[in-house]
């Protein structure tokens, strides 16, 4: 357990040097589909309607999904992101005393993709300019270094988690989201009553799938990630959070500025 704790720290370290960067910055940035993308003074008082009027952001884009990227977040984020790090790696230390390689190897496996994850400090916000408009009380003050992303639309829903390998589906409206599974491979390692779906506006939920619990009437929309999570149910491997906090942290991240 020394030898976890000593890794912990090392990465709680490291996430704060690179989020102590971030925050560094000295203005406010609005990028993705914008007719006037850039960046504008911070000046207290400044609201996030102040930086989207400035920025016109294309009435064709996917404003569902824009992101508000806000830096007092980003701490409490870097402190998510170790801790799920923390779990993996423990699993995967638990699973390989219990010599379960294909438990271990998926735990490596995702401790390697969330690593690689960047620590955005998302916040979740309503950031059509039309509903912030006419609701004054959605339209946050900034604060200097946030960040403001309006992606491209999209048309596909990712699959990850206790799968073969992700999955990156075509979206298809109004398709439950447990329907997305037939078209990606589950682990035997894989929880079979519940999936996380996370939207494109950084919400997030748990959806039962099982026959005996099943939720119907739950659709994925364009933008999606799907986790499916790990059997986690070992009194052995002690890290009965690991996927809800694993779909809070995916939940930070924003869809891709432009179509890949």
């Amino acid at each position: 357990m020394s030898h976890l704790k000593k890794l912990s720290a090392c990465l709680l370290l490291s996430l704060s040097i690179m989020s102590a960067t971030t925050e560094s910055q000295a203005a406010i940035t609005v990028s993705g589909d914008v007719l006037k993308p850039g960046t504008l003074a911070f000046k207290p008082g400044i609201r996030l309607l102040d930086a989207i009027n400035q920025a016109q952001p294309d009435p064709e884009s996917y404003w569902m999904a824009a992101a508000w990227l806000h830096t007092p977040l980003v701490e409490q984020q870097t402190r998510l992101k170790v801790g799920v790090l923390f779990d993996l790696k423990m699993l995967q230390r638990g699973a390989l005393l219990n010599n379960n390689e294909a438990l271990a190897a998926l735990a490596a496996r995702l401790f390697d993709q969330i690593s690689r994850l960047p620590v955005t400090g998302r916040k979740v916000a309503v950031l059509d300019p039309v509903a912030l408009e006419v609701g004054f009380a959605r339209n946050y003050a900034l604060s200097d270094g946030d960040r403001l992303i309006y992606p491209m639309r999209t048309d596909t829903v990712t699959v990850l988690g206790a799968v073969q390998q992700p999955c990156t589906l075509p979206y298809h409206a109004q398709q439950e989201a447990r329907d997305y599974l037939d078209s990606c491979q589950r682990l035997p390692e894989a929880e079979v009553d519940f999936l996380w779906l996370i939207n494109p506006d950084g919400r997030y939920q748990r959806v039962a799938i099982a026959a005996w619990n099943r939720q119907d009437g739950v659709h994925a929309v364009a933008g999606s990630t799907i986790l499916v999570p790990v059997r986690n149910d070992n009194a052995d491997l002690p890290t009965p959070d690991l996927n809800e906090q694993l779909a809070q942290f995916l939940a930070t991240q924003p869809l891709a500025e432009v179509a890949p």
